[in-house]
């Protein structure tokens, strides 16, 4: 049938399956966005009150739900505020479709008003990206965009039209939806060679990351794990694959990783990764990084195989399919010494951890635990704050966890609560402190205007907290610029200023009462949570540091 080509894009995109969109709209989106309006029982969109936290939505959409994600903005500063967000999806392995708008081609290289180059902009954090030339080139763009984005290791697409490419007439045609590209098989040499390894070992230890949410293959994990007696440990992006209660699960590994779970990789004589990329936070000092294992990688990515830690066996391949085969392969093992060295090393890690007395970040998590459901996403901005949600929730779904790991970005969490919210229409609660929220609050009144089910949680400490922590630690308490007392935010007043409900606690009792009205009311409310400025986050590698170079008292300064 013939339309125009931004109501090509539309049709395409509810041919797809999308559901909700996020976006702000400009002068060369707003052909798309008069498709959005003649569409509006079929497409739902959330406006943004910037085009950052409309990508981080949908980054936050993708994540809780599974599906691509969609965001769209218009040309120059609308399309590089995007930036940020398409990076961060991009590191995480996430799948959105960015779309903007553009000058008309006969405007572009001329530095006409608002014109940016944004595919040259956006190629080095994007999976691929396109500058639509073509009406006849459109709709099987938008196809393959989607293709692109979901296939393999998932990641952002970009797709940038001219206003007159929107203008043009063009025949669209109901496909329905793209499937992915064939999944990779693994080489049969490889998994052979990761059999024998794995047969021969005495304390294996399973390592996964977000390529296992992405895959789905969580019983496939607990299965190997139950087969060969191992234990598992992850990476932040993987929290949420393994239920938290699950015995063999020990929680995150790394800088601020759990004591139990970080020095069993240590002690390990197998390394099974699977869905990882062995990034520095997870690593340290790579040269002193598991040497006493074997390392087996298994992942989708090649080029992630040998990037960062050398392996003894790299298994290239989707691990849905990998991870099967090798499970068929191994012996079934059991491993007591192994077992019994790592319950001691949960005792002392329990031995280690902070009494959950009055508002300590411990307490505070410890209240969301007792009050949230299971099924409800947590989403966090990146600090202090996230890393103790890290260590101290407990998650018994899978998608429940939406964090920014590999671009730590500040500024993540409100977007991505919203995204999260839209996309599972469950209670929400997002984690974050007064330097993130700094950077976010804005968005307050999207979720407010959306009468979405969010409880915002700030942890108020007056500073910038993981960034005075590094300074405490490494700086000589020099603390420059990291000190937030000079900003009196009254929280209440801001939330109310938003439509939304605002309430400061003192105590743990007065937080269990807030959180718990708060979760409940299917509302938006900010609650002004305070703690203490010299609360850290331990354990802690320091940089560049090892195992043996592990903090885990707050009095160890180096």
């Amino acid at each position: 049938m013939k339309m125009k080509g931004s109501e090509i894009l539309i049709e395409t995109l509810i041919d797809q399956g999308v559901t909700d969109i996020f976006g702000y709209p400009g002068g060369t989106v707003l052909d798309i966005y008069d498709a959005i309006y003649n569409r509006q029982d079929r497409i739902h969109h959330v406006l943004a009150s910037h085009e950052q936290h409309a990508c981080h939505a949908a980054d936050g959409y993708a994540r809780a739900t599974g599906k691509v994600g969609v965001v769209l903005a218009t040309s120059g500063p609308g399309s590089t505020n995007l930036v940020t967000g398409i990076a961060t999806a991009m590191l995480d392995s996430v799948p959105i479709v960015a779309i903007t708008g553009n000058v008309g081609r006969a405007m572009i290289g001329k530095d006409s008003f608002q014109e940016v180059d944004i595919t040259g902009i956006t190629l080095p954090i994007t999976k691929h990206n396109y500058f639509v030339n073509d009406i006849d080139q459109l709709e099987e763009v938008v196809r393959e965009a989607f293709k692109i984005a979901k296939s393999g290791r998932p990641g952002p697409v970009l797709i940038d039209i001219p206003k007159d490419v929107q203008n043009q007439i063009g025949n669209f045609q109901p496909k329905g939806l793209v499937r992915p590209f064939g999944k990779i098989a693994p080489s049969q040499n490889r998994i052979e060679e990761a059999a024998e390894l794995i047969n021969r070992c005495r304390r294996p230890y399973i390592y996964i990351g977000g390529g296992v949410i992405s895959s789905g293959i969580y019983d496939e994990v607990k299965e190997f794990a139950e087969k060969i007696d191992a234990v598992i440990g992850t990476s932040l992006m993987g929290i949420s694959a393994m239920d938290t209660d699950y015995n063999r699960f020990l929680g995150m590994e790394g800088m601020h990783g759990h004591f139990a779970s970080s020095m069993a990789q240590n002690d390990a004589d197998c390394l099974i990764a699977i869905g990882t990329r062995f990034s520095d936070r997870a690593t340290g000092n790579t040269k002193k990084f598991a040497k006493r294992a074997s390392i087996i990688h298994m992942d989708v990515d090649f080029a992630e195989i040998n990037k960062n830690v050398q392996t003894d066996v790299g298994i290239r391949g989707d691990i849905s399919l990998t991870l099967p085969e090798l499970i068929d392969q191994v012996e079934e093992r059991k491993h007591p010494e192994w077992i019994a060295h790592v319950n001691e090393l949960k005792r002392k890690e329990r031995a280690l951890e902070p009494k959950a007395t009055n508002m300590t970040p411990h307490a505070v998590m410890d209240v969301i635990n007792d009050v949230r459901k299971s099924d409800s996403p947590v989403a966090t901005d990146v600090g202090q704050h996230q890393m103790w949600a890290a260590q101290y929730l407990k998650f018994s779904k899978p998608r429940t966890f939406i964090t920014s790991g590999g671009l730590g970005t500040m500024g993540f969490g409100v977007g991505a609560a919203i995204g999260a919210a839209v996309g599972t229409k469950k209670p929400t609660v997002l984690i974050t402190g007064d330097g993130s929220f700094s950077m976010n609050m804005n968005e307050v009144i999207v979720a407010v205007e959306n009468k979405l089910p969010l409880t915002i949680v700030v942890l108020n400490n007056g500073v910038l907290g993981m960034v005075r922590q590094w300074q405490t630690l490494f700086y000589g308490k020099r603390y420059s610029n990291t000190v937030l007392t000079g900003r009196p935010i009254d929280y209440v007043k801001l939330a109310e200023a938003y439509g939304a409900k605002g309430v400061v606690t003192l105590t743990v009792d007065a937080f269990r009462d807030a959180f718990t009205e708060a979760y409940n009311s299917g509302d938006v409310t900010i609650i002004d949570c305070r703690i203490d400025k010299d609360e850290f986050v331990l354990p802690m590698l320091p940089p560049g540091g090892a195992i043996e170079d592990m903090i885990t008292e707050k009095g160890a300064e180096i």
